[in-house]
């Protein structure tokens, strides 16, 4: 099979791709490159292209997926909560040492 013949692949695994390289295009990522990893992921998850004969089917991999959908883009990052932990104010620290101490059973 040359490069880039797509002839060996099935249906399914070329809907697969069309789908991961709408994914990419709609975060940002160019055409062309969408493109490749699209079909990196459908090897990747699939083994390539199906061969026939009976007895050759394995099992999908869907862990790039999962990778891909955990990396997310620019609008993932964004909704997220930002890694920096912010100081709590002086009004919020002296509330929660207040509750402390009303908390605390009396002798």
């Amino acid at each position: 099979m040359a490069r880039g013949d797509k002839s060996s692949y099935t249906d399914k695994q070329k809907r697969q791709a069309e789908h991961i390289e709408e994914s990419y295009e709609n975060r940002g990522t160019p055409k062309k490159e969408a493109e490749g990893r699209a079909w990196a992921t459908v090897n990747k998850e699939t083994g390539g292209g199906k061969k026939s004969g009976s007895g050759r089917g394995k099992t999908m991999d869907t862990s790039p997926s999962k990778k891909g959908g955990r990396k997310g883009g620019k609008a993932a990052a964004k909704s997220r909560k930002s890694p920096i932990r912010r100081k709590k104010s002086s009004a919020a620290k002296s509330a929660s040492s207040g509750r402390k101490t009303s908390t605390r059973k009396k002798k």
